[in-house]
């Protein structure tokens, strides 16, 4: 499907959140048109006018909002105050400062989509709808499916070899830690080289045949710097979620009104462990009604 076609956003703005943050956001399609937000992924990705060809220009109002620290919004890569609660509750500082009523839709990808099911938990009254790809819900296992020896690894050894060899080997027990340990570091070239390697492992299992081409975005230095340090960054502090947190049954009841479809790739090497389990558990075990797949 080619997407739609948009033309420049009628609307661009920063919002000042918290005592560091201000955050950037564009307005695209119709003003008076069905209020839908674009979460991106990370953390640590940022918008672009790229993400709008998902919605008919003439039927929605697409907001597109770089997170704290990411693309647009300053300051770059500004850890203080940089927690998911602080990001689910911008979404609705930014719902208030526009002035809409209710969100028609949250479209979340990968990380996108732990922020759209975390609001939706939140603010369960302020949202009609979820529309949810590669869905992320920050548990352990997904993690150490992602980072750890038992999962991607065993499916892509060559690129989990490359990715553990930037480690002394007494720190490859933990290569969140270590690699975070090098992203917060004061040795620039030091910082850099870890995050070309934490970036060039993500990169390397984003699907079953790798597209080569791809690796160019690590030469980006300041996209490669912040993409990699606030991945890290989250993970190492456990997104600042309890375990299992979005998927407990008394959470997901608060969402059990809302019209959620999932879309889950098969073949996605990179969230291929809660895939399976938000079938098998939430779809199979109907834990949340609403929920289309």
């Amino acid at each position: 499907m080619a997407g739609y076609m948009h033309t420049d956003p009628f609307d661009t703005g920063t919002l000042a959140v918290g005592t560091i943050h201000h955050l950037y956001y564009e307005q695209y399609g119709n003003p008076d048109g069905k209020p839908v937000i674009f979460l991106h992924g990370g953390p640590g990705g940022k918008t672009s006018k790229n993400n709008t060809t998902y919605f008919n220009p003439s039927i929605y109002r697409v907001i597109l909002l770089d997170q704290r620290g990411t693309g647009k919004s300053q300051p770059q890569t500004e850890l203080r105050e940089n927690t998911t609660p602080d990001l689910v509750t911008d979404i609705e500082t930014l719902r208030i400062h526009l002035q809409i009523p209710k969100w028609h839709l949250l479209f979340g990808g990968s990380w996108g989509s732990t922020l759209a099911l975390l609001y939706a938990q939140s603010h369960p009254d302020k949202v009609n709808a979820l529309l949810l790809r590669g869905v992320f819900t920050t548990r352990d296992a997904e993690v150490s499916w992602s980072r750890g020896a038992l999962g991607a690894a065993n499916i892509f050894p060559e690129a989990w070899e490359v990715f553990l060899s930037f480690l002394p080997v007494q720190e490859r027990g933990d290569p969140v830690a270590a690699y975070y340990k090098r992203l917060t570091g004061d040795d620039y070239a030091v910082r850099l080289a870890a995050a070309k390697e934490w970036n060039r492992w993500d990169m390397s299992i984003g699907s079953l045949r790798v597209d080569e081409s791809g690796f160019l975005a690590l030469e980006d230095e300041e996209w490669s710097l912040a993409h990699a340090l606030m991945e890290a960054h989250y993970a190492v502090h456990h997104f600042w979620l309890d375990e299992g947190q979005i998927l407990k049954s008394e959470n997901l009841e608060r969402m059990r009104h809302l019209s959620v479809t999932i879309v889950q790739g098969r073949y996605d090497m990179m969230l291929d462990i809660v895939g399976r389990y938000v079938y098998n558990e939430v779809v199979v075990g109907n834990l949340g009604r609403g929920l289309n797949y």
